[in-house]
């Protein structure tokens, strides 16, 4: 990657509705879907992808993601999410930060839906909801150079009565007989153990992201821990799609690797900082442009076979990036959402409080956050 002058991307999965809740209080309801939290990275560094995504005619959010208009699905909804966040209470044990529940789901994405012979540079499938199915990732995987896949596409399952989000193993997913071909495949730290890391890096790239400890890389001869960025952490959702967006976009724009996978790092933890669909300052965008080609520069000559070696100047790049965030920090007013739930009441549109962007008084903590 990085070869092409002009490299295009293809990027499927549903746009959704998310609403945000802690303690029976809706913090925040706003555009959610993966590849909603990927196109505000890619678009914010000009790395230019087409969009599939199917919604309901119910979707709100036509205004925002009007330069990749949805395929609009008359037989069924927008997909909906719940993420309940639990308790702040230290004596409380958990291995997660909250809890997913799907509350409507809309169409899967088929493979008539996606182009018939043109060539991407790069596809990502990074559905939410069950909307990628086997044939239509085995479509991607045909018509892209290199893909890359958020395991989240593959494993997610839902209870058939609260629609709570559960796992399936990854050779039990229907979709293991297609892992060999996929370029690059992205888990967090909770998702890597329903697959075998040690017998997946031997057929691709595994990436697996830990938050505040930043990310790992397993490839089939080594294994590697890149640095976090510290932060304060407000809001997980979307943090790992960020993540993802990031490294595609180092690896599209030539970086190795290592650099890559440190730039996901650096989007995942400007994501939780901020409630729902982050906001990126202009000013740091083109930064952080700055700093990707003077890097690129610096590295030029690098071989396939040093991708995954960290080059020189590594930590440099770390401090550049983290200089270009702290210069250009936008502080945004306090706002939170009045509207308190009662939890036997099922979820209704009328009840809710609607608005784009808030930010909670106090942080959400966590234990095990994604990127």
């Amino acid at each position: 990657m990085g070869q092409n002058p002009n490299p295009k991307g293809l990027i499927i999965g549903n746009y959704c509705h998310d609403i945000l809740i802690k303690d029976n209080l809706v913090l925040a309801q706003t555009l959610g879907g993966a590849v909603s939290f990927i196109s505000a990275v890619l678009h914010g560094l000009t790395i230019s992808a087409d969009y599939i995504s199917k919604v309901g005619p119910d979707f709100i959010y036509n205004d925002t993601v009007n330069n990749h208009t949805p395929i609009v699905s008359q037989s069924g909804k927008t997909t909906v999410f719940e993420a309940y966040f639990l308790s702040d209470d230290p004596s409380v044990i958990r291995r997660e930060d909250r809890v997913l529940k799907r509350v409507e789901s809309c169409d899967p994405i088929n493979v008539s839906d996606l182009p018939d012979e043109k060539v991407y540079d790069f596809g990502m499938a990074v559905g939410i909801a069950g909307e990628v199915i086997p044939e239509t990732l085995e479509k991607l995987l045909d018509i892209c150079n290199v893909v890359f896949v958020d395991i989240q596409s593959l494993i997610r399952v839902f209870d058939e009565t609260n629609g709570t989000v559960k796992h399936v193993g990854l050779k039990q997913s229907g979709f293991y007989h297609l892992v060999h071909r996929i370029g690059f495949l992205k888990a967090s730290a909770e998702e890597a153990p329903f697959m075998d890391v040690e017998e997946v890096r031997k057929l691709c790239c595994v990436v697996v992201t830990s938050g505040k400890d930043g990310c790992s890389l397993y490839w089939k001869d080594g294994e590697m821990q890149i640095d976090p960025f510290s932060t304060v952490q407000v809001d997980p959702t979307g943090a790992g799609d960020s993540f993802l967006a990031g490294l595609v976009a180092g690896l599209v724009e030539g970086l190795a690797i290592p650099d890559a996978a440190l730039l996901g790092n650096f989007f995942g933890s400007l994501t939780v900082g901020q409630i729902g669909l982050p906001e990126f300052d202009e000013r740091l965008m083109q930064k952080v442009k700055n700093e990707i080609h003077k890097r690129k520069t610096e590295c030029n000559g690098n071989d396939d076979d040093s991708r995954f070696t960290k080059p020189r100047g590594h930590e440099q790049f770390i401090a550049s990036l983290q200089s270009a965030k702290l210069t250009t920090t936008r502080t945004i007013s306090p706002r939170v959402a009045d509207q308190v739930l009662d939890p036997d009441s099922g979820y209704t549109h009328h009840q809710m409080l609607f608005f784009k962007k808030s930010v909670y008084e106090e942080p959400i903590k966590s234990i095990d956050a994604n990127p």
